[in-house]
């Protein structure tokens, strides 16, 4: 009897996110055929299996086990449907539309005064996909390349907070101002990363957006505007940088979670 057959790990990854860690990872194999027949056995029996890639998230959740992280990949990148759940939720969110079809520069330009964002809706990250667009002619140009359209109401603002949430714990937080020239907060773009008065009603409101949508492992952009805090986005394959500058280990933080 193998040592899969005799102990199943309570916990158990597929996808390499915690390969580093203290979690028994065994990677995501193109479909389930390929696990020798004792590692399915360990995967079924496990209390909770971690990122196990868009397919098999289904194929075990509709199974009846336990997934983590919930809520994760259907949003991966999708700010369309983020928008849509904000909404839906009632989640303080800039006014956000999106437009198909004919005629669209008319249609926005009816609906929003210049300045406003436009975004790559789908698969854009690290503020790559984010367009200031101050006139007509930037709308056009954006247009171009992007059906459907995401336009978002501009939120004139010096700096926003990542705040990292995982399984119900508040876990990181930090602001991300712009560099000078730029008006995108990323750091991936030139933004620097300060730890520094963070305010508590900030984080409760991020906790709460979080908990609201049940997203088990999130990094929430959060500004504040005339008094008011939106979330901008969420992130769930979100930088490290500001964890490295605190000298975190996101991989090793999540697998202290599970362990406690």
């Amino acid at each position: 009897m193998s040592m899969e057959e005799k102990v199943a790990p309570k916990i158990i990854s597929l996808g390499k996110r915690l390969r580093e860690s203290s979690i028994r990872c065994v990677g995501v194999r193109p479909n389930w055929s390929r696990y020798p027949e004792e590692l399915q056995r360990a995967i079924v029996s496990a209390e909770k299996i971690c990122y196990p890639g868009p397919v098999y998230r289904e194929i075990f959740e509709a199974a009846g086990l336990n997934v983590f992280p919930r809520n994760y990949y259907r949003f991966l990148g999708n700010k369309i449907a983020q928008t849509d759940l904000f909404n839906l939720l009632g989640i303080s969110h800039p006014r956000t539309k999106i437009y198909y079809g004919r005629d669209r520069l008319r249609r926005i330009e009816s609906d929003f005064p210049y300045p406003f964002i436009a975004k790559t809706p789908l698969g854009s990250s690290q503020g790559r996909g984010v367009f200031l667009i101050r006139r007509p002619e930037d709308l056009s140009q954006y247009l171009e390349t992007h059906n459907p359209a995401y336009i978002q109401q501009y939120l004139a603002t010096d700096r926003d907070l990542r705040v990292v949430v995982v399984s119900a714990r508040l876990v990181h937080a930090y602001w991300r101002s712009h560099a000078e020239g730029d008006f995108r907060n990323n750091v991936a773009q030139g933004g620097t990363i300060s730890f520094e008065n963070i305010p508590a009603a900030a984080l409760d409101f991020a906790m709460a957006a979080a908990l609201k949508c049940g997203f088990d492992e999130v990094g929430l952009d959060i500004c504040e505007h005339a008094g008011k805090y939106y979330v901008l986005e969420a992130n769930m394959a979100f930088g490290e940088e500001g964890f490295r500058k605190k000298g975190l280990d996101i991989r090793q933080i999540i697998a202290n979670i599970f362990d406690h």
